[in-house]
């Protein structure tokens, strides 16, 4: 199985997870173009995709979802507050609403060989949802755009093989930028998005011996870097005796292009 990020960050999501055959795309944040040549890197082409599943309506994670759809006619997965969001803002122009199909939190979808299973998680969305797909004994699990964490998503994440988790922000850096006042709370608040930091102690939180890759992504433009997300959660992990004793690999995924696959084996 291999897990493989188009494109990560606050200006777009794109996350291909699945084989040479045959996979999935969870999000599609980023233009068709941008799509297009991202699974091309990789040998892959939208007509192996077998499903779309969406995390939530924002922007950067649905805003190439209607032309993909226009092009190729792929299943589409979100709750039933993501989808009637989707529609509400009026972008499915020329696509038919049966492509769509309603999933409830926790819900299993198996597709071939892949199981995947929905887990709730706090955002200021619909009903938002992140993902963890298997495939044989092996488990990817996708968590971004988390204001908080809980044992619900520490129990969805705690046996992944490979994980891509949200570190949008460094929090000084948030503090003292230039967003207002009001954004600033919405980001720092219960319904915003995981900090650095805050990665860190949710990673330490699913560390086991079988956890071979963590890909930090949906990394912020404007309040944080690749370097420092990456020197602080690696500086924390260093802390702990588990992570010290474990072959796993820290790796940042990159914003407006696609980071090397990670195959889980």
């Amino acid at each position: 199985m291999k897990l493989y990020s188009i494109a990560s960050g606050s200006s777009g999501n794109c996350i291909f997870v699945g084989d040479e055959q045959t996979g999935i795309l969870i999000d599609v944040g980023i233009s068709m173009k941008k799509v297009k040549e991202g699974l091309e890197a990789e040998n892959l082409s939208l007509d192996r995709i077998q499903a779309i599943f969406v995390t939530h309506e924002h922007t950067d994670h649905i805003s190439g979802l209607g032309p993909v759809l226009r092009r190729a006619p792929i299943p589409v997965y979100a709750t039933a507050g993501t989808v009637h969001a989707i529609w509400e803002k009026g972008n499915m122009k020329n696509i038919s609403p049966d492509l769509f199909h309603i999933i409830r939190p926790q819900e299993e979808v198996g597709l071939g060989d892949m199981l995947i299973r929905s887990f709730s998680i706090s955002h200021d969305a619909a009903e938002p949802v992140c993902y963890t797909v298997e495939a044989g004994e092996k488990k990817v699990g996708i968590a971004t755009d988390m204001g908080n964490y809980g044992d619900g998503i520490i129990r969805s994440l705690e046996d992944c093989n490979a994980v891509l988790l949200e570190a949008n922000h460094d929090i000084n850096l948030l503090q003292v930028g230039s967003y207002p006042y009001s954004l600033k709370l919405r980001i720092l608040g219960d319904r915003g998005h995981l900090s650095n930091d805050a990665s860190a102690r949710l990673i330490k939180e699913i560390l086991h011996p079988d956890l071979r890759h963590i890909m930090l992504g949906h990394l912020s433009k404007e309040n944080n870097f690749p370097e420092l997300a990456y020197r602080t959660v690696s500086y924390e992990l260093e802390q702990s005796e588990t992570w010290n004793r474990m072959d796993a690999e820290l790796s940042v995924a990159k914003r407006f292009e696609p980071t090397g696959s990670i195959d889980i084996e």
